[in-house]
This record gives C-alpha cells, sequence and structure tokens, in this order.
C-alpha cells in the first residue's frame, strides 16, 4: 500500500531533504561556515582584544539589511580589528563573515592606491598620474562639453549603493554644483515593492525587525535572511523558542527555509496566486477582521467580490504549484494565531508582476488585523530614521546654467526633490536601462559618465550591450576602490577611501539604530573620500574656469558630517549631538515596535486600501488583481541572487574570502541535469538571447527542474559575470516612489548545454 503523504512533505514539492540540503551546501563549500550554522545560539561570541588599542565608532556602509555598528581596534595608526557593537541589540556584539573582512578589504594588495590613466580604454595601459593632472583632465572635459552643447546635460552620472553613508549624497550634490547634468534615476533594489506599501499604506514603514520575538506566526516569503540579515536570525530563533512557527515560501530551498517548521515551494513570480488562494479561504471561512476592515480600510468590498468571482483553491494550486490542502492550512493558521506576521523579501518583487504580487501579500497581513500589531506587520523596509539635511546632496547650480526643459525634480526612495522649483532640470533617465539610454540619448548625447558608489558591470543589465555603449562614450571616470570590469572599461580611475578613512553618519533600512562612522586611519595611499573629490574638482574648475562649480572646497570629512544632523535626528534618536554616538549606535525613540500603529495611513483615505485609486493612475488595477507571469522565452528560468559571502561585487573578489567561496558556480537540478548529460563539475555553457557564459555545475535538488540558479558576485581574476544572461526587462511598479520602475531580474530564461 502506498504510504500516503504527509502535509510538510507536500509542502516541499521538490521532494528536497535535509540530508540533500546539506549535501549540497557543503559541496558548494558554505554550510560549515555559515553564521549561526544550522541551529540557534544562546549569544554571539564576543572578542577580547587585549592592548593599547584605540577604539573608534565605525558602521557598515553596505546595502545590507543589518547595518552593523563596528567598534574598530586601532594601534599605532594601523587598523588591526573589528567587532560588532554591543550597545546595539540588534548587532549585539557580532559582525558577518563580510564585516569582519574589513580590514583586509583597507590593506588589500589589490586596492587602487593612486589616480590612474588608462592609454587606450580596455587596454589595460595603466599609468599613474598624479590628481592634479587627473582633476585637470576631467575639469578640462567638463569645460570641453559645456562649450560644444552650451549645457552640461552630456556629463552623467551613475550612482547607487555601493556606500549608503548619508554624506555620500554629496556625489549627487557635486553634479548639482557643476550644472544641469542627466542622472540615472531610479533603484534596481526595492522599488516595485515600494510602490506597492505606497497604494496600499500610504508609506514603506515596517515594524522593529527585534519585535519578531512577539510574533506568533512568520512567513518569510522570498527572503533569505539566514545568509542576508544574519542578525535578524536571533529574534526569529527566539520568537521559535517561545512557540511561534516559521513559514518560508520560496522557489529555492534556502539555509532560510533549513531552519522552518515548513518550507514551502512556490513556483517561481506566482506568489499572487498563492496570495488570492490563501485570502480567499479566510474570507470564505469568516476569518478575516471585520472591525479593522471597517474601521481602518477602504476598498475591501471590491477586493472580496474579486476573490469571490475569480479565485478558487484549485487555481490558485495550479498557478503556485502548491497543493489545496498546504493553502488552507497555511491560510488558517495565518488568520488563527495572535500576532502574524510577513517577512516579504526583495527577490520576489523583481518581477513584471511583482508589485502586483505584494500588493496581494500586503492584503492578506491587513485582512486579518495584523497590520498595527506589535509582532505582526508585513515586513519590507522603512525610511523613518532618514531624516537627515542631505547638506552635501543640496547644492546651488552655477549661476547661468542651462539644462533640460521637463521634469522639475529628480525622484528617489530617499529624496523626493533635490533642485526644487527651477526654469530648468537636470535630465532624468531610468537607471536600469543605463546601456540602451547611453545608446540612444541624444540632443545631446551622453559624452562623460561619472562612475561612484557602483560597479555597473557587475550589477546593470545587459553586460554585451553595455559594453557597446562604453565604447560610445568619450570618457569615463570611475572612484573605486579595486580594478574590477567598470574600472577596465574608464578612462581615469580616482582611488576612494574605505569607510574608517572618514566621518560619515549611518541609519538602516531594516532596524531602528543609528550609528556614527569615525575616521580611525588616516586616508591610505591617494585614496580620497566622495566629498574630498568633489571639493578638489570645485577648486580646479574654478582655477580654470571662475564660477563654474559651487561646491564648497571642504576636505574635512568631518566638517560635512556634523552639517547632516538637526533637531528632528537629536530628537528622535534622544541626543543632544552627534557626539553622543561617540559612546555607542543609538536607538529611534518608537512610541511603538508596530508601524501603523496608530492606524494613521498615509494614503489619500487615510485607511489601508484594498481598492486604491492612485495605483490606477499610475497604470495598474485598483485592487491587487493577479497578473500573469513573463512568458518564458528559453527553456529554464535563471535566477541569480545575492551569494552569501559578498554583497553585488564587493567582497567575493578579497583573498581572504576565497577561504570560504572559491569559484563560481551554476546550481542545477538532478533530474534536468540528467536530461542534458551534465555531470556535478562538469563546465557548462549558458546562452540566452543576451549572451553566453561558461561556468561548473553543481547539482542539487535545491531548486526546481525547470530552474538554474547563479549567485551574483564578482571574482577577481575570472570573467564571470551573471548580467552576460540577464536583460533589462522592467518590473511592473517603481515609477511613482522611485522614478523609474525596477528590473524583471528573476524574470530571465536560458539553456544550457555541456561543454
Amino acid at each position: 500500500m502506498k504510504k500516503k503523504k504527509s502535509l510538510t512533505e507536500k509542502c516541499i514539492l521538490g521532494a528536497t531533504s535535509r540530508r540533500s540540503f546539506l549535501k549540497g551546501t557543503l559541496a558548494a563549500g558554505v554550510a560549515a561556515s555559515v553564521p549561526l550554522g544550522f541551529k540557534s545560539v544562546h549569544a554571539w561570541e564576543r572578542t577580547n582584544f587585549e592592548g593599547n588599542y584605540k577604539i573608534y565608532r565605525n558602521a557598515c556602509p553596505r546595502n545590507c539589511y543589518d547595518t552593523c555598528s563596528i567598534k574598530s581596534y586601532v594601534k599605532n595608526g594601523s587598523l588591526e580589528f573589528v567587532e560588532g557593537a554591543t550597545e546595539s541589540t540588534f548587532t549585539d556584539g557580532a559582525l558577518c563573515v563580510k564585516g569582519f573582512s574589513y580590514p583586509r578589504r583597507v590593506y588589500s594588495p589589490d586596492r587602487i592606491k593612486y589616480p590612474m590613466k588608462q592609454i587606450g580604454r580596455g587596454t589595460g595601459n595603466w599609468k599613474r598620474i598624479t590628481w592634479d593632472e587627473a582633476l585637470e583632465e576631467i575639469s578640462g572635459k567638463i569645460l570641453e562639453i559645456k562649450e560644444k552643447d552650451d549645457n552640461l546635460l552630456g556629463m552623467a552620472l551613475d550612482k547607487y549603493s555601493g556606500n549608503f553613508s548619508i554624506t555620500h549624497y554629496g556625489v549627487e550634490g557635486m553634479m548639482s554644483s557643476l550644472g544641469y547634468t542627466t542622472r540615472f534615476v531610479g533603484t534596481p533594489c526595492w522599488p516595485a515593492g515600494i510602490d506597492a506599501q505606497n497604494f496600499d499604506m500610504g508609506n514603506m514603514w515596517c515594524n522593529d525587525p527585534e519585535d519578531i520575538v512577539k510574533s506568533d506566526y512568520i512567513i518569510i516569503w522570498g527572503g533569505n535572511p539566514a545568509w542576508n540579515s544574519v542578525h535578524t536570525m536571533k529574534f526569529i530563533y527566539e520568537a521559535q523558542k517561545r512557540g511561534a512557527k516559521l513559514i518560508v515560501i520560496d522557489p529555492v530551498f534556502t539555509q532560510t527555509a533549513a531552519k522552518a517548521d515548513i518550507f514551502i515551494r512556490i513556483k517561481t513570480a506566482q506568489d499572487g496566486a498563492l496570495a488570492l488562494g490563501m485570502a480567499k479561504y479566510i474570507v470564505e471561512n469568516n476569518m478575516h477582521d471585520k472591525d479593522f476592515i471597517s474601521k481602518h480600510s477602504k476598498g475591501f468590498k471590491s477586493y472580496e467580490k474579486y476573490l469571490k468571482n475569480n479565485v478558487t483553491l484549485e487555481w490558485a494550486a495550479e498557478k503556485s504549484g502548491v497543493p489545496v490542502d498546504v493553502i488552507k492550512n497555511t491560510a488558517r493558521e495565518f488568520a488563527s494565531a495572535g500576532a502574524s506576521t510577513i517577512w516579504i523579501g526583495y527577490g520576489l518583487q523583481r518581477h513584471t508582476n511583482g508589485g502586483v504580487n505584494v500588493r496581494a501579500i500586503d492584503s492578506l497581513v491587513a485582512m486579518t488585523g495584523n497590520v498595527g500589531k506589535e509582532g505582526g506587520g508585513a515586513r519590507y523596509g522603512h525610511l523613518q530614521t532618514w531624516g537627515f539635511n542631505y547638506n552635501a546632496m543640496v547644492q546651488k547650480k552655477p549661476k547661468g546654467s542651462k539644462g533640460y526643459l521637463g521634469e522639475k525634480t529628480i525622484k528617489s526612495e530617499f529624496a523626493n526633490d533635490e533642485s526644487g522649483k527651477a526654469d530648468y532640470s537636470d535630465r532624468t533617465i531610468n537607471i536600469n536601462k543605463i546601456a540602451e539610454k547611453i545608446l540612444t540619448t541624444d540632443n545631446p548625447p551622453i559624452r562623460l559618465l561619472w562612475v561612484a558608489c557602483k560597479n555597473p558591470f557587475a550589477q546593470d543589465f545587459d553586460r554585451p550591450k553595455l559594453k557597446k555603449a562604453f565604447d560610445k562614450l568619450e570618457m569615463v571616470v570611475t572612484v573605486d576602490q579595486f580594478f574590477n570590469e567598470t574600472v577596465e572599461n574608464s578612462d581615469i580611475v580616482l582611488p576612494s577611501t574605505t569607510l574608517f578613512e572618514e566621518y560619515t553618519v549611518n541609519a538602516s533600512y531594516w532596524h531602528y539604530w543609528l550609528s556614527i562612522n569615525e575616521k580611525a586611519i588616516p586616508e591610505q595611499y591617494e585614496a580620497k573620500s566622495d566629498l574630498q573629490i568633489g571639493a578638489m574638482l570645485s577648486k580646479k574648475m574654478n582655477e580654470l574656469e571662475p564660477g563654474s562649480c559651487t561646491f564648497p572646497q571642504i576636505t574635512d570629512t568631518k566638517i560635512w558630517m556634523e552639517k547632516e544632523f538637526n533637531d528632528g535626528i537629536h530628537k528622535l534618536f534622544g541626543i543632544k549631538s552627534w557626539k553622543d554616538l561617540k559612546n555607542g549606535p543609538k536607538k529611534a525613540k518608537l512610541k511603538s515596535t508596530a508601524s501603523w500603529y496608530d492606524m494613521k495611513f498615509g494614503t489619500p483615505s487615510g485607511k489601508y486600501e484594498f481598492s486604491s485609486d492612485l495605483a490606477a493612475d499610475y497604470g495598474h488595477t485598483k485592487i491587487p488583481e493577479y497578473k500573469s507571469r513573463r512568458e518564458a522565452y528559453d527553456k529554464f528560468r535563471v535566477l541569480t541572487p545575492h551569494t552569501q559571502f559578498g554583497l553585488h561585487s564587493q567582497f567575493v573578489n578579497l583573498d581572504y574570502m576565497e577561504d570560504f567561496n572559491n569559484g563560481p558556480f551554476i546550481y542545477i537540478n538532478p533530474k534536468a541535469a540528467k536530461n542534458k548529460n551534465i555531470k556535478d563539475g562538469d563546465t557548462v555553457k549558458i546562452t540566452n538571447k543576451v549572451g553566453n557564459m561558461e561556468v561548473r555545475a553543481r547539482l542539487t535538488d535545491n531548486i526546481a527542474e525547470d530552474v538554474i540558479l547563479m549567485y551574483e558576485a564578482w571574482y577577481k581574476d575570472l570573467k564571470y559575470n551573471v548580467q552576460n544572461v540577464v536583460d533589462d526587462e522592467s518590473s511592473d511598479m517603481g515609477t511613482f516612489k522611485t522614478g523609474a520602475p525596477g528590473v524583471a531580474i528573476h524574470d530571465q530564461f536560458a539553456d544550457i548545454v555541456k561543454v
């Protein structure tokens, strides 16, 4: 007699076992070195250093949930150790593997030490030049462009999240101080989800992640904090210890999934179908929160009608790949638990239907009365603690500057209006279509590209087209710390400081702690911070043409940092001045750990909106209706998520990290591999309409048969680059709050053959 499958077995559609997962991760060289291992810990291991060290306060500025508070130990002017700050209950004395590698990053033999000029872009024939020579050549080009075009729109900025410290918005300020220029706007990271939460609630605002210990039922949907937010895991473990149930919904059996009570493998980009199926079950069984809906929401009747007329559990099961009884059980448990929460990962909104899928998940949290509840909430991110002055970013244009006669503001998730009212404006272009736009933008064309806090060749899409675009540019200036592929395609590279060589301040888009970043060591070699580079460029520009640049010629980063604080920041964090942060990070004084605790939503109606007129104004459906995923154009779906020991193109290039991650792989399901005659360790070629690449194969049933997976990373001596097979197809949302739609990063397809 055939044994009937349990509910848990049905959830794991790929029949993935813990044993096979361990085998897979061990094969990938990661399991043994994972922070926290495979079980919870009672306390972080802390290191006690002895000796006459001078201790400084720093903060990790990378684009990461955790934004760790760091204590840095310096002796004789040399950074010798770092550890997490114990004053922050979020960082709690520990760093991730990447964070502990910071001293090696500072003193890496591969670091760019001086300004360099490449004789023939892409030739590798680099020549050391002085700062004065570099700035003379760049300033001359800027003035040449202004003379030729009668404006500076031919100068463009491509900058994003390589360093999220507040004063690094001075790069945008430097551009403004030169005149009206071209800006690549938007974000590849999280825009569709930001718009979704704004349509539903009027802002993106998540509960304090530390209050997840109050949760009774936790769904992590499309996220992998065991890799990407390791400090949040201890709060999840504590919740589990108190009896909470942890559900992970993901196309991939991740390390977070390995720690869950239930793992539900979902078909990629079918999250909306599952959320709608769960909502249907909750309404049919009268489990929705009528008090919340009647007092604090708008449009539920329309949503309920849509569910009644268009959604069945059988339909949701067919679309999502999740069995009907799993949908029922998950919906019932979520609706009946005391405090239920969903952590919405950024990966699930990187689809052509990503924004509307987030809205469908938001609705689940709202209809069960879990919005505004401690331990509850639809957790995505927040910018509640980012109310700085942005003094470095807001700079005046030189007198007589001419620009673009169009939109008057620059949108971003961090600041909506940089330039204010003016006769002219900067020219804005979608940052996610940089290759296409460099090739096609005219009147005037983009002639000079300034790259800062970003590695476009590793992070931007359609690498083959990007190469053509860079070849068209007249000059490329890149500010960076390592000779990555973007630098290889530049004319001049300017060496930038690490976080330990400058003053700045850091807030998080996830937790509610604020950290100062002190200058712990002198600038290494001839490296300069973005602010110092702006000041030096301003001096040179005014030497060549007085009045051509308004950027303050201040090279002391401490002065810039001090100007970012205001009374609002002081009051929010309970400090009198930034100097209070020298004693350790401070947490915002929260009235409640719950977002929307007062039920005063930021929507036009002031309520949670199941039906949003604003969404309709931006071309979407009013309610979160099902939207089909991108149609496949090749045999396998290609997933390119973040790697464990790197962040985009950072960290993996360090020699110290090679012990943890000594080479890339493409992961393929054993059944699919068998059909392709591919064995573990074989070199394979991945090909699609964008391009192709070769890499070694690893077999694992952590992914479904129709999926191949490669982690985004930059290895300094390899040509590996996932952007060779990722195009720039837009996601559905993002324009409302960030100025441009996101990218359907995980709606990519390719075929694979053994080489």
